[in-house]
């Protein structure tokens, strides 16, 4: 059929391939850390807090570029990149974890095409620190545990709070997530979820059981009063909202500094308090590394180190050549 000659034709749509070297969004280190950010997020499906780490070391790696090409950079530079954060005074853990974001950051960059050779894959981080850092002696977390008020409806809440972090060794996280499907008081245990959103299981006791269960039936149906939806979570704010992973540091600092404890006590230092006296106990170091969540046993035998003593009385004590 003859076209008709007065139509005009269709316009063409031209689509320009520019690529990366015009492509001004490859260039920006702020763009290429969001498409990092939601890949992470979307397509590996990495915890809110991971989420977190990699966006605040991201942000340090971009403040020291300081405008330069991140996808130009050596093996070479990114070594000046971690000195430069050793000379800051980071702790050899801080950059290692700064390593692993960068390695992953630049493998991102290799799956996109937008760089060939990742100048990342030949730096080796310094060791982790084995050190167990801060750590309470059973006297001084007694001294932490009591100092809330408990004739006030926010002392009862952070006595509930503090009793649940020494009681299981979770991590400021894991308190902050615990919903009330996941307390079994009668059966002296609660359910928490760790690294992966991998559930366990983590008995408690007594102690911890009787400063949540007065929480739980004296402030805490007052709090969430204050929203319309019935809260889901253990521990509330004032306002009935979650208990934040921040609020939560800020509360145990708080009361450390009432008592007169260090000024870096945090939710940390109560896990790793929690882990050390369990192994001064005598209990066997597998159950110690799950109740802690540590997916390898390597993670848990730093705290072996510090029970030299105990080991010097079993062995003075039994061996036949005492």
């Amino acid at each position: 059929m003859p076209s008709d000659p007065k139509k005009k034709p269709r316009a063409r749509r031209i689509v320009l391939d520019t690529g990366p070297q015009s492509a001004q969004e490859t260039r920006s280190m702020v763009l290429l850390g969001q498409r990092f950010i939601d890949y992470v997020q979307h397509e590996r499906a990495l915890s809110e807090n991971t989420q977190a780490a990699y966006r605040r070391d991201l942000r340090t790696f971009g403040d020291w570029l300081a405008g330069r090409d991140a996808t130009n950079l050596t093996v070479s530079d990114l070594g000046d990149y971690f000195a430069s954060l050793t000379q800051r005074g980071l702790a050899r853990a801080s950059v290692a974890r700064q390593a692993a974001t960068i390695r992953t950051f630049y493998g991102f960059l290799q799956l996109e095409g937008i760089v060939q050779e990742s100048p990342a894959e030949l730096i080796s981080a310094a060791r982790r620190d084995d050190s167990i850092p801060g750590t309470l002696l059973p006297l001084q977390v007694d001294r932490l545990l009591e100092s809330p008020d408990l004739a006030t409806s926010i002392g009862q809440r952070d006595k509930a709070l503090l009793e649940l972090l020494y009681a299981t060794g979770c991590r400021a996280s894991e308190v902050s997530s615990l919903r009330l499907t996941d307390m079994h008081l009668a059966e002296s245990f609660c359910t928490c979820r760790g690294k992966g959103n991998k559930e366990r299981v983590v008995p408690l006791g007594r102690r911890a059981i009787e400063a949540v269960s007065q929480w739980l039936k004296g402030p805490r149906p007052l709090f969430a009063a204050a929203v319309s939806l019935m809260p889901a979570w253990v521990l509330l704010s004032s306002r009935g909202n979650r208990l934040s992973r921040m609020r939560i540091w800020e509360i145990v600092r708080m009361h450390a500094d009432k008592v007169g404890l260090p000024s870096d006590i945090g939710p940390h230092t109560l896990r790793h308090s929690f882990a050390t006296h369990l192994v001064a106990g005598g209990v066997d170091l597998r159950h110690v590394q799950e109740m802690l969540g540590h997916a390898s046993i390597a993670t848990t035998q730093r705290y072996t180190h510090v029970d030299a003593s105990r080991l010097k009385s079993v062995h003075g004590k039994f061996h036949p050549r005492r």
